[in-house]
C-alpha cells in the first residue's frame, strides 16, 4: 500500500474477503486503523472495501465493522448493497461513502437516487463510452469513478466453481491451467486465443477479462468529461508493474495539472508500461470509443 502512494496513488482501496470482493490483498480488521494512520501520514486518503453481496448471515457482523472503520478514521467506505446503508445510518451516519454497483452503474437516474441518500461518489461500469460518461456528470451533480487500467470482472458466482459460466455462455469452453504459478483460465471455442483468467476468494469465482484497460492516452478527455477519480486495478499484477502504471499516470496528471495548454503525451509513459505488460494480455481503451447496442 506504502509502495503505490509513492508511486503516485492518492488514494488506497483497503479492506478484507469478509466484506469485499476481489481484494489482492487482506487488511483485516485487526489492521484498519494501521493502515489508514499510514494512507494518512503519506498523504492519501484510505477507502475500506465493502463491495461484496452479503447474505442474511453475515449481516450481524456489520455494526461492529463499520464502527470500528469509523473509529480508524477512514476517508470513505465503498459498497453497492443497500444493507450496508442501513447499518451505517445508525452506526457510523458520519463516515462518507461511494456507490458502487458494480456493472449496473449505468445511467444517472440511479446514481442521484444514490446521491440525494447520501452517497459522495458514483463508480460507473466499465461498459459507458465517452459520451455516456459525460452525460451522466453532467446530470448526476455527483462525483463519478471510472476504472482507468487494469483487468475487469466480466462474471461473479457465489460458487466456487465455473460450471454455471460455462452453461451461461451456451456454448463450448474449456478450463486451462498453464502452469502452478501462472493460474487457471476459461477459453471459449470460439476464440482459443482469448484467455479469460478465473480469479477464486472467499466469496466465490469471478472470471476476468482476457485484456487490460489502458486509458492512459485519454486523460485530457476524461477530464474534459468531468471524471473525478481514476481507479487502477491491481488485481492479479507484479507490485512492480503497478508501481509503473502508477507512476506513468501519476507523470501525465501533474503535467496536465501544471500546463494543460500545452500538455503534450509523452510515449514514454506507454513504453514503461508495455515493457512490463503481459504478452498474452493486450492494452486498450475498453469501451471508452464504442457506441453500445444493449
Amino acid at each position: 500500500m506504502e509502495r503505490y502512494i509513492n508511486a503516485g496513488a492518492t488514494a488506497v482501496l483497503i479492506g478484507e474477503s469478509r466484506y469485499g470482493m476481489r481484494q489482492p490483498g487482506e487488511i483485516g480488521a485487526d489492521h484498519i486503523k494501521e493502515a489508514v494512520t499510514a494512507a494518512h501520514r503519506l498523504g492519501a486518503k484510505a477507502y475500506v472495501n465493502m463491495n461484496k453481496l452479503y447474505r442474511n448471515d453475515e449481516l450481524g457482523s456489520l455494526p461492529e465493522y463499520l464502527t470500528l472503520v469509523k473509529d480508524a478514521e477512514a476517508d470513505a467506505i465503498v459498497f453497492g448493497d443497500p444493507a450496508v446503508l442501513m447499518n451505517l445510518r445508525q452506526y457510523a451516519p458520519e463516515l462518507k461513502w461511494f456507490w458502487n454497483a458494480e456493472m449496473t452503474g449505468t445511467n444517472s437516474s440511479a446514481a442521484a437516487y444514490w446521491g440525494r441518500r447520501g452517497a459522495a461518489r458514483a463508480v460507473l461500469a466499465r461498459e459507458l463510452n465517452e459520451e455516456e460518461i459525460a452525460d451522466l456528470k453532467s446530470k448526476a451533480e455527483m462525483e463519478i469513478q471510472i476504472q482507468a487500467h487494469g483487468m475487469t470482472n466480466i462474471y461473479h458466482s457465489h460458487r466456487n466453481l465455473i460450471q454455471s459460466y460455462l452453461e451461461h455462455l451456451g456454448r463450448e469452453a474449456t478450463l486451462v491451467r498453464k502452469g502452478a504459478d501462472q493460474g487457471l483460465f476459461l477459453v471459449e471455442a470460439e476464440r482459443p486465443d482469448e484467455k479469460f483468467p478465473v480469479y477464486e476468494d472467499d466469496n466465490g469465482t469471478h472470471v476476468m477479462s482476457p485484456d487490460d484497460i489502458c486509458l492512459l492516452e485519454a486523460l485530457p478527455e476524461l477530464i474534459a468529461a468531468g471524471v473525478d477519480s481514476l481507479f487502477v486495478e491491481p488485481l492479479l499484477k507484479s507490485d512492480a508493474y503497478n508501481e509503473t502504471v502508477l507512476k506513468s499516470y501519476r507523470q501525465a496528471l501533474d503535467l496536465w495539472q501544471r500546463k494543460h495548454d500545452e500538455y503534450v503525451f509523452n510515449n514514454q509513459w506507454l513504453t514503461a508500461i508495455r515493457k512490463l505488460q503481459n504478452p498474452d494480455r493486450e492494452l486498450g481503451f475498453g469501451f471508452l470509443y464504442k457506441e453500445q447496442v444493449y
